[in-house]
């Protein structure tokens, strides 16, 4: 037997073992809860598709910017913003799709108000990454950072309250 035979075989073990156990799930689901598990298997990948493309534009992005044109200078600030800004997309899209695959794997519903905070939270921090200060209103600055701290303190909320759940 080769040594890459022997490596696969508890790998396609795994494997079959990690989908009997997605088929013993399926079974006891309801039609809604089948629908629902359904979407979320089309979202991700709808995700994931994202994901890749987003990665591919950050890698041209820097390839071209950097390796053949030498124009990134991460020092700058607009090159930083730029860069930034596409790294937190990807962010956000990874953390979003993480958040269906645990839904699904906890059997929990869909919409998670802890994960929707999370998000938000993220998407405005993206924001502030990429906003230019010297052009941007200082109201709209300190509108971002009041409900960033907002959706901080909600999110403090809800992890406490699942904390104190989960101790009952």
């Amino acid at each position: 037997m080769s040594p890459d035979t022997r490596t696969r075989e508890p790998q396609m073990s795994l494997l079959r073992r990690e989908f009997e156990a997605a088929r013993g799930r399926w079974r006891v689901l309801g039609l809604y809860e089948r629908f629902e598990h359904a979407m979320v298997v089309v979202l991700t990948a709808v995700i994931a598709i994202i994901v890749v493309a987003a990665v591919w534009s950050l890698i041209l992005e820097v390839m071209i910017s950097l390796v053949l044109k030498g124009q990134l200078d991460v020092t700058e600030h607009a090159a930083f913003q730029r860069v930034f800004g596409m790294i937190f997309t990807v962010i956000i899209a990874l953390e979003f799709k993480r958040s269906l695959l645990v839904a699904v794997e906890r059997r929990q519903s869909i919409v998670q108000a802890r994960t929707v905070v999370l998000l938000a939270m993220l998407a405005i921090l993206r924001k502030l990454i990429i906003m230019d200060l010297e052009t941007t209103e200082a109201l709209k600055i300190i509108g971002l950072a009041v409900t960033l701290l907002a959706l901080g303190t909600v999110y403090w909320a809800l992890r406490e309250q699942d904390r104190r759940f989960e101790r009952d």
